[in-house]
């Protein structure tokens, strides 16, 4: 890299980070998600406004595509999420949620998903579809859309709001990782429709399978074997350097996960997990170290670059927008509420849960970006996507803020339902 490319990416990178917690911090003061204002740092920077500019737009631009080094920081600022998320939600999928969870993943994002199928091929409209869409295609993209729940940003919300380690962060981020799992095989499937790659299924089947043989043993069997190895005694790595043992399990997992063909985002939040499994004081201090900076830098970086990506000024339809993010908030909040009452939830507990597994974030972004790239969608509905990824997070973070400022529970105390545990979920207990 050449002196004046080295001195581009380091001035759009100063860009992006004294905007995305300057923009953060006014979000915060406004009661509002700070990543929703780190996201709009970028769009800031974006085409839809400074972008705008010649000198702005070549900046910009020239840093991300002729760079890989901010692609780089924007990829370690979603894995050092997820990995820090990962080590805050602790016993996930543990035997007395699983039924919760199941309840709320089979009914609460398989309706959303069943109902997109079935209406879609009615609702599909030539203004929808890109030069390389196809009915089979569009509607995938357009079920996905409706179920999809954002682990990343949730993630970030859950870490703003210092409630990651309550049992309601466990169940929305149990459920959301579940989904995830869906979300990139039906993009997978969406894409081949589109002709953009062979339909192979012997080689979907295996894939599959490699992500959910991963996912299973990164819950169960790997973390017994992490633990371990953390406190052996030929360990040097972790009694010399906590914080570097930390990030080469992190890196091992999506090294293993990489060679697999499994996202090395379910591998950062395994890794996570595995370093701290159930007693997460054992590298409390390294985990405090690595999350000042990566909440500092890294993960406000990858927000704004996610802004920064979204170009907003393609086109714009009113009408698509409202219809398409208020009928699917609609369908995802009242399927998600009868799966929290089969789940036993009940009043203020079934809207916590539905408002905030209604947040599309990241994968409604990752959604849009690589259908609209893949030719299926148009601009406008590319743009209608991203919109209602942003608001529904935006939401989803406001009204937790609001639940919380006033002092309600996310989920009733166990203690006050008939032949149950106590449990931590109030966050003014909790805490």
């Amino acid at each position: 890299m050449s002196t004046s490319s080295l001195t581009s990416v380091l001035f759009v990178l100063l860009l992006l980070i004294g905007l995305a917690q300057l923009l953060g911090a006014l979000f915060v003061k406004m009661r509002q998600p700070k990543v929703i204002g780190e996201i709009l740092a970028g769009v800031v920077l974006g085409p839809a406004l400074l972008g705008r500019f010649p000198a702005v737009a070549n900046l910009t631009q020239s840093a991300l595509h002729k760079s890989d080094v901010l692609e780089f920081i924007y990829w370690l600022g979603l894995l050092l999420l997820m990995f820090l998320s990962g080590a805050e939600t602790q016993q996930l999928f543990s035997r007395e949620e699983r039924r919760e969870v199941g309840w709320l993943t089979v009914v609460g994002t398989g309706i959303p998903f069943v109902l997109g199928l079935i209406f879609a091929p009615m609702l599909i409209r030539p203004s929808l579809e890109g030069p390389n869409g196809n009915r089979l295609s569009m509607v995938i993209i357009l079920a996905v859309g409706v179920a999809v729940t954002s682990v990343p940003v949730v993630s970030k919300i859950f870490s703003d709001l210092k409630i990651l380690h309550t049992r309601f962060a466990r169940l929305v981020l149990g459920v959301a990782v579940l989904e995830d799992i869906v979300l990139w095989l039906a993009l997978a499937m969406a894409t081949a429709a589109a002709g953009k790659q062979a339909l192979d299924p012997k080689k979907m089947t295996m894939h599959l399978g490699f992500t959910v043989a991963f996912f299973a043993l990164g819950l169960t069997l790997v973390p017994r074997i992490v633990k371990r190895i953390n406190k052996a005694e030929y360990n040097i790595l972790a009694k010399s350097s906590p914080v570097g043992y930390a990030i080469a399990v992190l890196l091992a997992y999506c090294a293993v996960a990489g060679a697999l063909d499994v996202s090395v985002v379910f591998a950062a939040f395994l890794a996570g997990f595995a370093v701290v499994h159930k007693k997460r004081r054992l590298f409390a201090e390294a985990l405090d170290s690595i999350g000042k900076v990566a909440f500092a830098v890294f993960v406000p970086v990858y927000f704004a670059i996610v802004g920064l990506k979204l170009d907003l000024a393609r086109g714009v339809s009113l009408g698509m927008m409202a219809a398409f993010i208020l009928g699917t908030c609609a369908v995802k909040i009242a399927s998600v509420s009868l799966a929290g009452r089969f789940a036993g939830f009940r009043g203020l507990d079934l809207l916590n849960l539905a408002i905030t597994t209604n947040a599309r974030g990241g994968p409604g972004i990752v959604l849009a970006s690589v259908a609209f790239d893949a030719g299926i969608i148009s601009s406008q509905f590319y743009t209608t996507l991203v919109v209602a990824a942003v608001l529904t997070s935006q939401v989803a973070g406001a009204w937790l803020e609001f639940v919380l400022r006033k002092g309600w529970p996310l989920l009733t105390p166990k203690e006050m339902l008939p032949g149950t545990k106590p449990a931590e979920d109030n966050p003014s207990v909790a805490a």
